[in-house]
């Protein structure tokens, strides 16, 4: 199986500026940490702000329609969604009262890099902890085999492609034991919570019209079979409802709907996706 457009690494969030006191379920914390000066966002396309947009030999960009029509004045940033990401809409709930998003280089990871990928991780998080971060929000990798362009095509189920379910779920182990390992060696100059997208996203897929959707296979935009066999363009097919689709296109991106939904899971105190600290705990630490 070709790698191709599975994430290089997870999103990690730097938590270093917030703001707690309007946020249900983190009044708690407002009282013990009530102000940081920023925080840092990295990771792929999945919290892309329009970063991708300068990248000169990238083909890949979103800052065109359909991307962004729902976005305010209906304009495409270069974020690969119908209108907010997860990093917008973590700060549209006041969770942040600033966000600077640097997105870095993704890579294919078939499984035998799987752990080296890992390792650069560690490095990475190793050299932005030294420069004086120490809370980390760090998200898994989702089922990247339910992805609509991963999803078996000749099929009337359009079942998902479980060799890579595989590959994301060694990489999630991979990087849990890693994290684990880095706060042994690191102590209490390291915080983190490790939130689970993989279940998340398969609770999602499992029970859709218990999260208010309607279609978890296909892309909201695109064309061919489940809108999945070439990205999103101005001529695209275009869902009619985007808060019932939990893919925008054939790449797995959510639409804000599904980012959303995914942000509420994040801010639960429910420890059923976060460990070993839930956010609320994460930011009294």
């Amino acid at each position: 199986m070709s790698a191709n457009n599975l994430p290089f690494l997870s999103v990690f969030l730097l938590l270093s500026s917030l703001r707690f006191d309007s946020i249900p379920g983190l009044e708690a914390a407002a009282g013990k940490l009530a102000s940081i000066p920023g925080v840092y966002v990295f990771g792929d396309s999945l919290v892309d702000a329009g970063n991708n947009n300068y990248l000169p030999f990238s083909v890949a960009k979103g800052n065109y329609p359909h991307n962004g029509i729902d976005f305010p004045k209906k304009k495409a940033t270069g974020r690969f969604c119908n209108g907010k990401n997860f990093a917008d809409v973590i700060g549209s709930n006041d969770l942040l009262n600033y966000i600077r998003s640097s997105q870095l280089r993704r890579k294919s990871i078939p499984q035998q890099y799987t752990q080296s990928v890992v390792d650069r991780f560690k490095a990475q998080l190793k050299t932005v902890q030294e420069t004086g971060a120490h809370r980390f929000l760090i998200l898994g990798v989702a089922q990247l085999g339910c992805m609509p362009s991963r999803r078996e095509k000749n099929s009337t189920t359009h079942e998902c492609n479980k060799e890579a379910n595989m590959l994301a779920s060694l990489y999630n182990k991979a990087l849990i034991k890693m994290l684990q390992q880095l706060k042994e060696e690191l102590k209490s100059s390291m915080a983190y919570s490790y939130f689970d997208m993989f279940n998340s996203v398969h609770d999602i897929v499992s029970n859709p019209a218990h999260y208010g959707f309607s279609d978890v296979t296909s892309a909201c935009c695109g064309s061919g079979v489940l809108n999945a066999e070439l990205p999103c363009f101005p001529v695209s097919n275009l869902c009619s409802d985007r808060t019932k689709y939990l893919f925008w296109d054939r790449y797995g991106h959510p639409t804000e709907a599904a980012a959303r939904t995914i942000v509420n899971f994040v801010l639960s105190e429910d420890t059923q996706y976060s460990s070993p600290l839930t956010l609320t705990q994460l930011v009294s630490s």
